[in-house]
C-alpha cells in the first residue's frame, strides 16, 4: 500500500508492496463486524487521527507484505518516538539482507551482502504504517469519501475499519484498519474501482506500548566500519528551473518536491513529486539514451503503475518516466500535460 518502486532514488521502502485479487486472497478472515456506535468521522477526522498514530511512543512488531502471485514478504520494525525524535529500525527478514534506520528524516540503510550503507534524508510520512504524506494543504475531502466498516480484529487487537473511496477514476481507494486505542495503522489494502485488493500490507504480530529502554538498543546503529558509504547526489531545486512545466494540473495531485541527480558524467535527471495527501506520482525527466532507454508503453506490479515514453522537442530528446499508485490514466494525464520550456 502507498509504497515504492525502485526508481523512486529518495523514496524507496525495504520492501515493495504486491496486488492480490480479493481479501479471501490474504486469509483476512471473517468481514469486518458492523456495530452502532459514535457519528461518523469525516475524511478530515480520520487523516488527523491516522497521522497522529505515527507518533505513538513506542511498538514492535512484524508486517508482512503479500502478492497476487503468491510471493510474500516480511519485516520486523522496531518504533520508538520521544516529543519531536522518532527513532525507527526495519529489518528485512525476506529477501536480501537489509537494516533500514531511521531518526527523523535521516535514513541510513545497511546492506551488508554488498557491504554498501546508504544514507539520505527522506520525508517520512507515506511509508507502511504512516501512510499520509505531511505538508501541503491537499483538499483530500474533495477526492475522497469515507465509510466506517465496522471493527475487526488484527494481530490481537480491536480495530476500527474505514473505506475511503475516490471520487473520481485518477485514485485508488484504500480500507485501513485503524488500532482502536491508538489510531495505529495495522493493515491496509489498496483497490481498484473494482473493490478487488491490489496490495495488501498488515502487522502479523504487534507489541504496542513496547518498553522503550528494552527497544533502545535495538534502534543503536551498527558501526560503518568495512562498508562503503554512499549518499545519493541529489540537489533540491524546481522543476521550472530544470525547464518544465504542466499545462494543466491533474485534479486533486500538488507539487510537493522536485530534484535533480546525475545519471552520467554529461547528464542529470530530474525527479518531480506530486501528492493528493494519500496517492504520490513521480515524474522522472532525462535526456533520452537509446542504449539505456527500452520501448516506450506501461507497467503494473500490485497498484504500482509506471508508464514510459519519449518526448521530443526542438532543444532535442527527452525520456519521461512516471511512477504512482495510481491507475495508468493518471500517469498519461500528467505525461501529457508535460512540458518543455526552454
Amino acid at each position: 500500500m502507498l509504497r515504492r518502486a525502485a526508481v523512486l532514488w529518495c523514496a524507496s521502502g525495504v520492501l515493495g508492496l504486491a496486488g492480490a485479487q480479493g481479501v479471501g486472497a490474504f486469509g483476512g478472515g471473517s468481514a469486518p463486524d458492523r456495530m452502532a456506535g459514535p457519528p461518523e468521522r469525516s475524511v478530515a477526522e480520520w487523516l488527523v487521527r491516522l497521522q497522529q498514530a505515527s507518533r505513538i511512543p513506542s511498538y514492535v512488531g512484524t508486517f508482512v507484505v503479500s502478492s497476487s502471485s503468491g510471493a510474500m514478504s516480511s519485516a520486523r520494525i522496531w518504533h520508538v518516538c520521544e516529543g519531536n525524535l522518532q527513532l525507527e529500525r526495519v529489518e528485512a527478514l525476506s529477501g536480501a539482507p537489509r537494516s533500514t534506520y531511521r531518526r527523523n528524516e535521516l535514513v541510513v540503510t545497511f546492506m551488508p551482502e554488498a557491504r554498501i550503507v546508504r544514507t539520505e534524508r527522506r520525508v517520512a510520512g507515506g511509508m507502511f504504517p504512516n501512510l499520509l504524506n505531511p505538508g501541503g494543504n491537499f483538499s483530500t475531502a474533495d477526492h475522497y469519501s469515507a465509510r466506517e466498516m465496522g471493527r475487526d480484529r488484527v494481530a490481537g487487537f480491536d480495530a476500527d475499519v474505514v473505506l475511503l473511496s475516490p471520487r473520481d477514476d485518477l485514485r485508488f481507494g484504500y480500507r485501513i484498519w485503524s488500532e482502536k486505542r491508538t489510531g495505529l495503522v495495522v493493515k491496509t489494502q489498496t483497490l481498484d474501482a473494482a473493490g478487488r485488493v491490489l496490495e495488501q500490507a498488515a502487522f502479523s504480530e504487534l507489541q504496542l506500548d513496547a518498553p522503550v529502554r528494552a527497544a533502545k538498543p535495538q534502534l543503536a546503529m551498527p558501526s560503518t566500519d568495512g562498508y562503503r558509504v554512499e549518499k545519493p547526489e541529489r540537489v533540491r531545486t524546481s522543476a521550472a528551473d530544470e525547464g518544465w512545466t504542466l499545462k494543466a494540473p491533474v485534479a486533486g495531485f500538488q507539487p510537493q518536491n522536485c530534484y535533480r541527480r546525475p545519471v552520467s558524467p554529461s547528464a542529470s535527471m530530474v525527479q518531480w513529486i506530486f501528492s493528493d495527501g494519500l496517492a504520490t506520482v513521480s515524474l522522472f525527466m532525462e535526456p533520452f539514451d537509446a542504449q539505456r532507454h527500452g520501448h516506450e508503453g506501461v507497467s503494473a506490479m500490485g497498484a504500482t503503475h509506471t508508464l514510459t515514453r519519449r518526448l521530443t522537442d526542438p532543444a532535442g530528446a527527452w525520456w519521461i518516466t512516471a511512477v504512482g499508485e495510481v491507475p495508468p490514466r493518471t500517469l498519461r494525464a500528467f505525461v501529457d500535460g508535460l512540458e518543455r520550456k526552454n
